[in-house]
């Protein structure tokens, strides 16, 4: 009878785990055949890099929303044996990618490794080492895809290197932003006989087929190839394309269900951080449109996997030349605001890779609000009214909508003065990130303010010192507000990018100080 009794209450027990289960959103793909079996984030690490205690606290958090895995796009960061004149002096050691890739494994998170192969390499061709693989003398962003004997030589490297280090079944080879194709002589030839797509899959397939061989599968962004798509069916069958999609209508690059038709599967990719963000900008609303939108389409879709991106920068670079066009440095032209200001938008993701009901963006905030800061209805207003204010930009000194930068002053102060009045109950540092943003704004508008009258026609020599009065008020601001960004980014970020970061966000002060000082 007691055999009996534990009989049953074992088979109730283990048809309650069952029905717990079958509704938990995490499950795994067998029960739920809608869901992705990628979900995933994209780390990028070209600026902005994070700490390895950063890393293995974030992977903790990824783990904890539902992902599964991570693409690291190390760029310089990455240790290679061979190749150490690739690594920048932020890299990390091998024992530390190593411990990171073990921490999240133990998480039940694969690292995929990305290296990109063709364009996006400045920080491969800036180095003697490797010029002469450029497309272009002057602009180094990719590799002369006709260069291919040297190019297999050099990522097969790359490539068993990275194999090495990670466990995961993939290896992403890059291959977006291709803009160079046909620019140098000889593949303007091959363009003119054969075509842009069979130049850009030629060398492509060849890439491919050095992961292929390493007993992995290529990952691939998928915007080149859906721009020239003719010689796409050449492409092992293999290779996995990433839809990038941040906010702009479907098949925006080109025909996507032509490519599924071939035999090739897609992941698709959403952005945290993208255009037009940057440190006094970002565009809280097309984030939650875009996860609103794409994420259901990539499902109804078939895609087999999500991977939110977040760009530290725009992969565009100015540079200081030496004679010949030799690269003494180089510096991004765009940075947005770290990682770690923007849990909010992970959460959102996670949601709605949860759900197969499209995202609500502001019931979602409002929730969040409520459970992670502990807001009332009156704050959580304050904050809807932050998140989903559509930024404007300023282009060539003037707003695009606005008749002047007084008035945005005017309207963004109200809502950057009633964010600073919130008062969480908890996570207050993460809410401090928010208030920092804002701030950021309002001092750069402050500073476009004083840019425009100093470019206006009106402006005379003896203006300048009634201007250099405000620029000190604005220098003055800017190290309080540097102080803020250290100290909720410190850990986060290495102490040295910190500082770096603070100082080319106010180099354009001191540039416009500087020259009104020379006229007064």
């Amino acid at each position: 009878m007691i055999m009996r009794f534990k009989s049953i209450v074992y088979v109730l027990l283990l048809n309650c785990l069952m029905v717990l289960c079958s509704s938990n959103s995490w499950a795994q793909n067998s029960d739920n055949p809608d869901d992705f079996d990628v979900k995933g984030f994209h780390l990028d690490l070209r600026i902005q890099v994070m700490t390895p205690t950063a890393l293995n606290d974030f992977a903790e958090e990824l783990s904890q929303l539902g992902m599964n895995t991570i693409i690291m796009e190390y760029e310089a960061t990455y240790p290679f044996k061979n190749h150490a004149t690739i690594a920048n002096e932020l890299s990390y050691t091998r024992e530390e990618i190593k411990n990171f890739v073990e921490h999240c494994e133990s998480l039940g998170i694969q690292v995929i490794p990305l290296q990109q192969s063709l364009g996006h390499v400045e920080y491969i061709l800036r180095n003697p080492r490797y010029s002469h693989l450029k497309e272009d003398r002057k602009d180094i962003s990719q590799l002369c895809p006709l260069e291919i004997t040297e190019a297999k030589g050099l990522f097969l490297e790359m490539f068993s290197d990275m194999a090495q280090m990670h466990n995961s079944d993939y290896i992403h080879i890059g291959g977006d932003e291709t803009r160079l194709l046909g620019v140098c002589e000889e593949c303007s030839k091959k363009v003119a006989e054969v075509g842009t797509s069979k130049l850009f899959v030629d060398y492509m397939k060849t890439i491919a087929q050095l992961v292929i061989d390493l007993g992995k599968k290529p990952v691939m962004w998928a915007d080149m190839i859906l721009k020239h798509p003719e010689a796409a069916e050449e492409m092992p069958k293999e290779t996995i394309f990433v839809d990038w999609n941040y906010g702009w209508k479907i098949n925006h690059f080109g025909d996507i269900p032509a490519l599924q038709n071939l035999g090739f599967s897609f992941w698709g990719s959403p952005a945290l951080r993208s255009h037009p963000d940057n440190w006094y900008l970002t565009d809280w609303p097309i984030h939650f449109k875009n996860q609103k939108e794409f994420i259901p389409y990539a499902r109804k879709s078939d895609y087999e996997g999500m991977v939110m991106t977040s760009w530290s920068t725009s992969g565009v670079y100015g540079f200081t030349w030496d004679v010949g066009y030799d690269v003494i440095d180089m510096v991004q032209l765009r940075n947005t605001y770290p990682l770690s200001g923007f849990r909010i938008l992970l959460a959102s993701y996670a949601h709605s890779l949860k759900t197969k009901e499209p995202l609500e963006p502001k019931t979602f905030v409002t929730e969040y609000a409520k459970s992670r800061f502990g807001l009332t209805s009156a704050e959580i207003e304050k904050l809807l009214n932050f998140l989903f204010y559509k930024p404007e930009q300023i282009v060539n000194g003037k707003p695009v909508w606005s008749s002047s930068i007084s008035e945005m002053k005017e309207e963004y102060g109200k809502i950057r003065d009633e964010l600073k009045e919130v008062d969480p109950e908890k996570h207050n540092e993460e809410f401090e990130h928010f208030k920092l943003m804002a701030d950021l704004r309002m001092h750069y508008l402050d500073f476009k303010e004083v840019e425009a009258r100093y470019n206006s026609k009106e402006f005379s020599v003896d203006q300048s010192s009634e201007l250099l009065k405000d620029l000190d008020h604005i220098l003055a601001d800017a190290e309080k507000l540097n102080d803020r960004f250290c100290k909720l980014n410190k850990g986060f970020l290495y102490d040295a990018e910190i500082e770096e970061q603070n100082e080319l966000r106010i180099q354009p002060v001191k540039v416009l100080y500087n020259r009104l000082a020379k006229v007064r």
